[in-house]
């Protein structure tokens, strides 16, 4: 009897939730982060956002970037140095949390809890993401890296419950919600890598993927459906 209701009961019972994105493979590659840095992330945040931190406590938006150049190797030579940029002149110099090589690998630069230099008006709220490459399409068009940096970004979207629609590319920094910016002559500045046309085939893909929940939750929730049933 008691088989019997069991089998019913998976047949009327809810199917349990998706599992979560589980953790991608990450190579870690930390650039310098000194204290001298850090101090002056903190400056920077208060001159930008009005913030006193260097922390990227509540990210909300995950941005896309692509490196123009042609290796990993790089691209860390580009973020390790603490050097004013050559654009705007500033300091900290430039970072972006992860970047995700032609093979597929993915070396993480920066702790998550860390902010970085890489979006202006989002870098408060931002996880920022680079692939090795020369533009958007090549990117798309190479599988290998295409996945790792859907898997790398699901991941991240899902433990930071940040919605597919502020995953964004850095030529769409100035759509964001969450885009703020103290310096006037900043407010509408912006770049051209990972454009609004490409960037809808990368959600697209992207929502393939459900956060769901941790697999250990789903079981534990299927373990108890089971067991008001049995009783």
């Amino acid at each position: 009897m008691l088989a019997t209701v069991l089998a019913l009961g998976a047949l009327i019972a809810p199917a349990a939730p998706a599992a979560a994105p589980p953790r991608p493979p990450i190579a870690w590659r930390p650039i310098p982060f000194t204290a001298q840095r850090r101090r002056e992330t903190r400056a920077y945040a208060q001159r930008h956002y009005g913030l006193n931190t260097y922390r990227l406590l509540h990210p909300r938006v995950i941005v896309e970037h692509y490196t123009e150049n042609d290796s990993v190797s790089a691209t860390f030579n580009t973020f390790a140095p603490d050097v004013p940029d050559i654009e705007l002149h500033e300091l900290p110099g430039l970072c972006a949390h992860f970047v995700v090589a032609r093979n597929g690998t993915v070396f993480q630069l920066v702790p998550l809890g860390l902010m970085c230099r890489h979006t202006v008006g989002l870098n408060y709220t931002a996880i920022g993401i680079e692939h090795v490459g020369f533009s958007e399409r090549e990117i798309l068009g190479d599988a290998r890296q295409l996945q790792a940096s859907l898997r790398l970004t699901a991941w991240l979207r899902c433990r930071y419950g940040i919605a597919v629609r502020n995953v964004i590319g850095h030529a769409e920094s100035l759509s964001s919600p969450y885009h703020r910016e103290r310096v006037a002559r900043l407010r509408t500045q912006t770049h051209g890598d990972w454009t609004r046309p490409n960037m809808q085939v990368y959600r697209r893909d992207l929502a393939r993927t459900a956060c769901g929940q941790p697999a250990v939750a789903a079981r534990t929730r299927a373990r108890a459906s089971r067991k008001r049933i049995a009783s």
